[in-house]
């Protein structure tokens, strides 16, 4: 997930013991049904990732099915989503080296299954990043660590939801030759991770869109010739662009872009940062071409100038590059749709800004076709 480092696996049984006392001792919400583990499925599902502090209060709740808990476990979030019919899922991640003996797995899992029925939460989201070779202890390790962690919440925790990050395309994308049918098939649907698209840059040194549209769609199309099941598959678009600085502007606005070598890729948008929607929204109209569109890749973007007179090309995603997708997900009979991620817009009442943050919710929807 968008910079935000692998968690130390191995929690002690201290703290396993403290949380579970802290926790279990009672219900946290005023009504105490409301930590009863959400059951059942949704037609349609949007899936949040939430990485900490109160904008959760002000999220589009009317179509919330599931948050990630990627930030700090807050028991008002809890009673809340759940009051929604929502789900609250633990973040998992583990260095695959760690469990490919089958003991260490079946103690990772059975820390994670405790720490949720503690906390009074639905499942967990497998964000597993790590390069694995087709073939190796890893990779079947892996396969089989999504496979026991689903067996294992769905029986200790009845209704609960296990998923699993995956990259925008199973063409072993930063070296990630995962057994995708095999994952697929294992938990209840893949999160496809469709952005970052410019993560390994095999042609010119350009700055780029994050999540070009036909780029990102070919993911798709791959995913079910591996005859992985539509409904197995929920597609994640960016709340975020990419900042790159350019050591040259050319003719039709290419920017080019420092080489920064990624798993034996040449160039990739580490020559970038990542920036929020919320930024990109104050600097969009003061920069120096205003809001550019690019019909080939379908996205926005543009150009401006920082106090030292670098020039910069922001590519990133808004309401009309978004609903593209959208329509896709509908149009396809996808598991539903999600972002990295909420807490990447403006909540502040500043009356531009709410209309803003309610577009890009809306554009889940498919709303400004």
């Amino acid at each position: 997930m968008a910079e935000l480092g692998a968690e130390v696996w191995a929690l002690s049984p201290l703290f396993i013991i403290l949380c579970v006392s802290l926790c279990s001792a009672g219900c946290p919400c005023t009504d105490p049904s409301l930590c009863e583990p959400i059951k059942g499925t949704q037609d349609f599902e949007v899936l949040v990732f939430y990485t900490g502090g109160k904008n959760w209060k002000f999220y589009d709740w009317s179509q919330v099915t599931t948050i990630a808990l990627f930030g700090k476990y807050d028991p008002e979030l809890l009673c809340f989503a759940h009051s929604k019919g929502a789900r609250l899922v633990l973040k998992g991640d583990v260095p695959l080296q760690d469990i490919v003996d089958p003991n260490n797995r079946t103690s990772w899992i059975k820390q994670k299954v405790e720490l949720a029925k503690s906390q009074f939460m639905d499942g967990i989201n497998l964000d597993i990043e790590q390069s694995v070779l087709k073939g190796s202890p890893e990779y079947y390790a892996l396969t089989s660590l999504v496979q026991e962690t689903t067996e294992a919440f769905h029986r200790e925790i009845p209704g609960s939801q296990v998923t699993f990050d995956v990259a925008w395309s199973p063409d072993c994308v930063d070296g990630r030759c995962y057994n995708y049918t095999g994952i697929a098939e294992s938990c209840d649907f893949l999160f496809v991770m469709s952005y970052d698209e410019q993560s390994q840059i095999w042609t010119e040194c350009m700055a780029g869109a994050n999540s070009p549209l036909y780029k990102t769609l070919s993911g798709y199309k791959k995913l079910i010739q591996l005859e992985i099941d539509p409904k197995k598959l929920l597609m994640g678009v960016p709340w975020y662009g990419y900042d790159y600085p350019c050591l040259e502007l050319l003719e039709d606005n290419k920017c080019t872009i420092q080489k920064v070598p990624f798993r034996g890729a040449p160039c990739s948008d580490a020559a970038g940062r990542q920036i929020p929607y919320s930024k990109i929204m104050k600097q969009v109209n003061s920069s120096l071409t205003g809001r550019l569109w690019d019909d080939v890749q379908k996205s926005p973007f543009y150009n401006y100038k920082d106090a030292k007179g670098q020039l910069h090309q922001v590519w990133y995603d808004d309401p009309m590059s978004i609903s593209l997708k959208s329509a896709y997900v509908k149009i396809n009979g996808l598991r539903g749709i999600g972002m990295w991620n909420g807490d990447q817009l403006d909540y502040s009442r500043n009356p531009i800004a709410e209309t803003q943050t309610k577009d890009m919710w809306n554009a889940l929807k498919g709303a400004w076709l």
